[in-house]
């Protein structure tokens, strides 16, 4: 008599007992077909062997299990899983501040900055501050705005349009 297990495993595929289900699709170590079986017959071919009885597809009709490994699968899983997880990009804002009164040269190496930041994926909040009488040239700011939105253009996308947030001017790009 198969005496049942306490507790399901905690994650992961089910294995040997943990399999619910009466009969189960079964492929050996080889990646062999064998057929459709009893789960009780199909965990004592893969012992013979040396191997678990792993259920690989249980949404499958009868769900498919596979003769492997159980730890060694798990890990494999986790690595792939930290691999991706790894080679994700994280989009970030990076700010870049200006001045409405801000001279050619300067605009430009801002601008550089600008592009590099889109190319490398990430959003640009660009800043406008204001300071003194400048706050009464608010169309100065605009200006200066829509000139940053066309030379980027091409490449960005403008995901906040222009607007005032007390004493600065707000704008947010993202990239195409």
């Amino acid at each position: 008599m198969m005496r049942r297990p306490v507790a399901p495993p905690m994650n992961g595929p089910r294995f040997n007992e943990f399999i619910s289900v009466p009969r189960v699709r079964v492929i050996d170590e080889n990646g062999e077909n064998l057929g459709v079986m009893l789960t009780a017959e199909a965990m004592e071919q893969a012992a013979e062997v040396g191997l678990d009885l792993v259920e690989v597809s249980p949404g499958a009709d009868p769900p498919v299990c596979k003769f492997l490994d159980v730890g060694k699968f798990k890990y494999e899983a986790q690595k792939k899983a930290n691999l991706a997880r790894k080679s994700q990009k994280t989009q970030e804002i990076k700010e870049i501040k200006m001045r409405p009164n801000i001279d050619d040269h300067d605009y430009d190496t801002k601008m550089k900055k600008v592009v590099d930041f889109i190319k490398e994926g990430d959003k640009v909040k660009i800043t406008l501050r204001f300071r003194g009488r400048e706050l009464a040239h608010g169309q100065l700011g605009m200006q200066l705005l829509h000139r940053v939105q066309e030379g980027v253009a091409e490449i960005a996308k403008v995901e906040q349009h222009p607007r005032m947030e007390g004493r600065q001017m707000l704008m947010v790009l993202s990239p195409r």
